[in-house]
């Protein structure tokens, strides 16, 4: 097998990577519309920093939580109800659009209950990852696989989701987004894996929730990663909420632009996978972080000087594979190097940085967006993201120090004497 494509050998991986690949679709679908629909109804950039913050905050206050519970539970049934609930959800916004109901509170609103979902739904996934390729050899691999998929979905759904709101309206947004669930659900009924040990759930829940926190900010290198990622996050993610208002105000456009430009995005987001996929370890990730970071911040300050449509798509394209680099590199580390015990909530707390901060940053950017504009606020953002990566950048002789005998233990680097480590 091709070595990029090297987790696909594991059947269960692939039915799970098919069903997932589906259902994005379906859920960008689903985005689209909801922004649309939001700014439509309300000609507010507050509200459409309102509903990714509604959409996103769960990921910052729950996910932790969360986690601690999906690491004594199977893995599979965990997703199995949080699929099930997500269909529901998009079933109930499909019908009030298509009945001619609808509000911007009501998007609002729909948004919070599946971001309440994907906070189980999130660490979840992340650590049935290692379940479905059966070890940690191809885990590096399944990561970007996975992150490749989504943010193909991410790439594609927007396309289509413009070109089907143009034709056919809203409703169809979140028509076939309910209609995409039932690919993930067929294939974890599908799925097989082996149990694998779960936490001892006899310890005090405080010990467990805190657990994984030492473990990721006790550590020099990984407390720099996510603490970069967290700001990056903040500061340049607000450019999805506020993307309607440039498609629209900026380069007088429709749904079908906005599209255009959101797939530009997933489509930088979907090159910088297939490079971390081709990578053959996580060694030089630390490096590649604050490289992504930057890029993705002088991105976006160019961008909020942008008044043409043909040079702001590739500078989306920029911005999305910066910040998607950025991300999944950190995810790669962090799940390559931590103990099995621990996966669900170390992956819920990267989730609740980079996830989690977003909606943060929308709805502060939304906020001074009524201030000084949405390209000011863009641009402010994109500088603080340089500045942080700066910062990073000096710490690195340090992080490189301390994360070479972790890596020497796992087999990833060699050791001093040349000896292979144990086990």
């Amino acid at each position: 097998m091709i070595p990029a494509l090297r987790a696909f050998r594991h059947r269960s991986f692939r039915l799970f990577m098919f069903g997932q690949g589906v259902s994005q679709i379906g859920t960008w679908l689903q985005l689209i519309a909801t922004s649309w629909l939001v700014y439509k109804l309300s000609n507010s950039a507050f509200l459409l920093g309102l509903a990714t913050f509604a959409l996103q905050i769960p990921f910052l206050v729950l996910s932790p939580v969360a986690a601690v519970w999906i690491d004594r539970l199977p893995k599979r049934k965990v997703l199995f109800c949080t699929q099930s609930v997500a269909l529901l959800q998009s079933t109930t916004m499909f019908i009030l659009v298509a009945s001619g109901s609808i509000q911007a509170w009501h998007l609002i609103v729909g948004n919070l209950v599946l971001g309440l979902v994907n906070s189980f739904d999130g660490p979840g996934r992340q650590s049935f990852l290692i379940e479905m390729v059966e070890g940690k050899e191809d885990l590096p691999n399944a990561i970007a696989m996975q992150s490749t998929i989504m943010n193909g979905a991410r790439f594609v759904g927007p396309m289509i989701g413009g070109t089907v709101i143009a034709a056919f309206g809203e409703t169809w947004g979140f028509g076939l987004n309910a209609v995409s669930y039932l690919a993930v659900l067929a294939a974890l009924v599908a799925i097989r894996v082996k149990p694998r040990n779960t936490d001892r759930a006899n310890e005090a829940w405080i010990t467990q929730f805190t657990a994984g926190f030492r473990w990721a900010l006790g550590f020099l290198p990984t407390r720099c990663a996510l603490m970069l990622l967290a700001l990056a996050s903040f500061a340049s993610q607000p450019y999805q909420s506020l993307m309607p208002y440039f498609a629209k105000t900026v380069f007088h456009g429709d749904s079908h632009t906005l599209g255009m430009l959101l797939s530009a995005a997933g489509f930088g987001a979907v090159s910088g996978m297939v490079y971390l996929a081709l990578r053959p370890s996580v060694r030089g990730l630390f490096t590649l972080i604050p490289i992504a970071v930057g890029v993705a911040g002088a991105g976006l300050v160019a961008f909020s000087f942008c008044t043409q449509l043909w040079l702001a798509m590739p500078l989306v394209y920029v911005i999305g594979a910066g910040i998607m680099l950025t991300a999944a590199s950190t995810n790669t580390i962090l799940q390559s190097i931590v103990e099995d015990r621990l996966r669900a909530r170390v992956a819920a707390i990267y989730i609740m940085c980079f996830l989690g901060m977003s909606p943060l940053g929308a709805l502060a950017a939304g906020w001074l967006a009524q201030f000084v504009g949405p390209p000011a606020t863009l641009g402010l953002g994109g500088a603080l993201a340089v500045a942080g990566a700066l910062m990073y950048a000096r710490k690195l002789p340090a992080i490189r120090r301390e994360i070479r005998p972790v890596y020497e233990r796992l087999g990833i680097l060699a050791r001093p004497d040349g000896r292979s480590p144990p086990g």
